[in-house]
């Protein structure tokens, strides 16, 4: 066993886990992060992308001891006061999701690509979240999304959480 120390969502957990447990399994295994689907397993389909240190990784291909010191963000730790952050409520309001499966990974992957470039565009938005799979909607819609989250983004405006934790108790 491995003792990791991690901040997810704005709490920091403590947790003894084992060192091939991967980060996708601690968040929903462990932390009850079910945000965080698991699509493929092999890394291909980035549902269960996440930010890692403010970086949109395939938490499949991250062990959680490769999390020990950093902070994670998921899906569920968007919203602020009951507000969505504003690349969940463009897929809400252009419809950019099916099934759903893929939109939690979807939406942690075009926020990073935000990040990097807050007024894409359509061809740089789809360069973007190519490493993301969507097997239901032909990507119009998300790509409409990301690009009116885009507008009503602030330039530069950081999609990175506040620094505020507290300690929450994992166990063994």
């Amino acid at each position: 066993m491995a003792r990791i120390r991690t901040t997810v969502d704005g709490l920091v957990y403590e947790d003894d886990v084992e060192p091939r447990m991967l980060l996708v399994q601690y968040l929903r295994e462990r932390l009850g992060k079910t945000g965080t689907v698991i699509g493929c397993d092999t890394s291909n389909c980035g549902a269960c992308t996440v930010h890692l240190d403010g970086l949109s990784v395939k938490s499949c291909s991250v062990l959680a001891v490769q999390a020990n010191g950093s902070e994670v963000l998921t899906v569920e730790g968007l919203e602020r006061d009951g507000q969505l952050h504003p690349v969940q409520q463009a897929f809400h309001d252009n419809h950019a999701l099916q099934c759903g499966y893929c939109t939690p990974g979807m939406i942690m992957q075009s926020i990073d690509l935000l990040g990097d470039n807050p007024d894409p565009t359509e061809q740089e938005v789809r360069e973007g979240i190519e490493g993301n799979l969507c097997r239901c909607t032909g990507y119009q819609n998300i790509v409409r999304a990301v690009q009116d989250a885009a507008q009503k983004m602030k330039p530069g405006a950081s999609a990175s959480q506040p620094a505020t934790s507290s300690v929450a108790g994992g166990g063994a």
